[in-house]
């Protein structure tokens, strides 16, 4: 992966954090900015991970449906093409804007995904597209559970009243 398109997945990975976390922040009283800054790289650097080792995620699975034995120079990686429309995701991300429109801008970058896997892997396109979609939701739940969890833990419980 070259540096530029690192740099563009960190960007997609700061855009879906910040279209995830300011509408929460919004909400939040007396959060400093310390705080709210620390969340929003943490989350850049989480999603931009996650975008990196979707299409990653995708090949493995690919070589799990490939009779023969795929040659090691044949990987799939993001190109600034593919990775590009994910810098969108911020303004997606919104919740007043809709999860339909993430939905609709992630499976455009998918699609593009699943085009490329088709062509590096020698599969049909919705062997690829099944490949992609599979791991983008594997990714996802993985992700989910993880903030999950990360909010159980760090969420301070009222004290329990004394009766």
């Amino acid at each position: 992966m070259s540096p530029f398109v690192a740099i563009l997945l960190l960007f997609a990975g700061l855009s879906e954090a910040a279209g995830r976390l300011v509408p929460v922040v919004a909400r939040l009283s007396g959060a400093s900015r310390t705080r709210v800054v620390g969340m929003v790289l943490a989350g850049a650097v989480v999603d931009g991970a996650v975008f990196a080792l979707w299409p990653l995620s995708a090949w493995t699975l690919a070589e799990l449906m490939i009779p023969t034995s795929p040659s090691d120079e044949a990987t799939l990686l993001w190109t600034p093409g593919l990775a590009a429309p994910l810098l969108l995701a911020a303004v997606l991300a919104f919740p007043l804007l809709g999860p339909l429109l993430h939905f609709v801008l992630m499976l455009g970058v998918g699609a593009g995904v699943a085009g490329a896997l088709a062509t590096v892997a020698g599969i049909g396109w919705w062997d690829a597209a099944g490949c992609v979609a599979v791991a983008g939701v594997g990714l996802g739940v993985a992700v989910e559970g993880v903030r999950r969890l990360v909010v159980r833990l760090t969420t301070t419980r009222a004290p329990e009243p004394i009766t």
